[in-house]
């Protein structure tokens, strides 16, 4: 008998094409996703005359630059060549492209999943970094360098170091006000951002299997930020729920064979990983960051750290962070004037994502200025037909388009130099939502909360009025 094989050993197995010396091996690419930023990759391809090889199993998407106001007429000449640019490279190429005006437009990580482009078993790639998200699924999902997706576009395959396996086991439940995002703050926070640095994540326990599809890819969003090369969560039947039906979801008896594939690639009973981390749900409360990595994150009830307290590594590190932050040492977070918030990002834009925030919203009104984005174009009409667009409009919040908007800033959203923003999104780095700009990440929820009381605050008591 074979000894007992992880979910990652199954899913690396059945990808690679051959293995050199070294070890490194060669993968096939099930789906390849491509953006503006992908000019790069194109570029090479033109430059030696060849073609994309399998155009049928590669998609473009609109979203780095993607207006979320004025679409129609595009100011900036520079987002309106970068937009342009992707669209003469799908038609040249003959790639499927959910381009600005497409119904199913909007955040890459968040179309592939709701077009059913993303199935379990399946090796994706994209030349960003959270493609992580896509492992929710129980797929091998990776990001990649500009070098990297040219390779995948002439040969449909990737060269690929397998990375060591790692289990984080999340056991228990989570209290009032916490959610996926708190889940992995916590853990990033526990070991660092280098602390799964060289692995394969794979989610288990009872936590995760209670989370629902969106939950999921949050969390597996969110693995890079701990040094992960990915996450992943295993297919069950919640997995299946959600891709059935979907656009590109097998069909008929194509879909009862692929359903039974997909039930097997669960770490098999016994299997051994390099690393093991266990986690008490019990133990999380909604967290945010403090300073300028995820790794600088807090429970909401909890006082900002004093340097002088840290190994002197992690002092210097987090005195530079106050600084940027305009924080002080010993003070509680929660209470911090904030200056706006954002709802979005492939991390937290969601229709769950916005029905938690709307939650909390409803009935009342924002102290300070701000923006909903949702994830993608089926994701902002479902959240019109609920109503949800109304909650935030009423609350004084800017309802925009999808795409990826104040996350990364590049489409003329951004936070002004020395603005404090209560933020959904993944990444606090210094200048990440605009030069100058202090981001603390938390929850949907925990950035609406943020919204009604104009500073960082406590999400529970606004649960707890809504259940009396």
């Amino acid at each position: 008998m074979s000894a007992p094989r992880t979910m990652l050993d199954k899913l690396w197995g059945a990808h690679e094409v051959l293995r050199r010396d070294d070890g490194v091996s060669l993968l096939w690419v099930d789906r390849h996703l491509v953006h503006e930023g992908s000019h790069h990759a194109f570029a090479k391809l033109a430059d030696r005359g060849l073609a994309v090889a399998e155009p049928d199993l590669t998609f473009g998407v609109v979203d780095h630059y993607a207006p979320t106001r004025n679409r129609d007429a595009i100011a900036d000449p520079q987002i309106a060549r970068m937009v342009g640019t992707l669209q003469e490279n799908a038609a040249r190429h003959g790639i499927r492209l959910f381009g600005l005006r497409d119904p199913g437009q909007g955040i890459v990580h968040v179309v592939g999943p709701e077009q059913g482009l993303t199935l379990p078993g399946l090796l994706i790639n994209c030349g960003d970094s959270h493609t992580s998200t896509h492992g929710a699924f129980g797929a091998l999902a990776f990001g990649i360098g500009a070098t990297e997706v040219a390779h995948v576009l002439a040969t449909q395959t990737i060269w690929q170091a397998r990375p060591k396996s790692m289990r984080i086991t999340v056991d228990g439940a989570l209290g009032p006000g916490v959610s996926a995002k708190d889940v992995a703050l916590h853990w990033i926070a526990k070991l660092g951002t280098d602390g799964a640095r060289g692995h394969a994540i794979e989610y288990a326990g009872s936590t995760i299997r209670g989370l629902s599809m969106e939950g999921r890819m949050t969390l597996c969003n969110l693995s890079i930020e701990g040094g992960a090369r990915f996450g992943m969560v295993a297919p069950d039947q919640t997995t299946l729920d959600y891709v059935r039906g979907r656009p590109g979801a097998p069909k008929g008896e194509a879909w009862e064979s692929a359903a039974e594939y997909w039930l097997k690639l669960p770490s098999d009973p016994g299997a051994t990983f390099d690393r093991e981390v266990a986690v008490n749900a019990a133990e999380i409360a909604p967290t945010l960051t403090w300073g300028t990595t995820p790794e600088q994150a807090l429970p909401i009830d909890a006082t900002v750290p004093d340097p002088a307290r840290l190994e002197p590594g992690k002092a210097d590190q987090a005195r530079d962070a106050l600084d940027y932050m305009g924080l002080s040492p010993g003070r509680p977070i929660a209470g911090t004037p904030i200056d706006q918030v954002f709802i979005g990002s492939c991390t937290n834009a969601r229709v769950e994502d916005l029905r938690l925030a709307a939650m909390v919203l409803r009935g009342r009104q924002a102290k300070v200025p701000g923006m909903v984005s949702p994830g993608s174009t089926p994701v902002r009409l479902q959240a019109e037909r609920e109503g949800l667009d109304l909650v935030f409009i009423k609350a004084g919040l800017d309802w925009v388009g999808s795409g990826c908007s104040m996350c990364v800033g590049m489409n003329g959203d951004i936070v002004a130099p020395g603005k404090r923003c209560a933020s959904s999104t993944n990444r606090n780095f210094k200048g990440r939502q605009g030069r100058g700009a202090r981001t603390h990440i938390m929850s949907p929820a925990m950035v609406a909360a943020a919204a009604v009381t104009g500073e960082l605050t406590d999400v529970r008591p606004f649960l707890t009025k809504r259940a009396a």
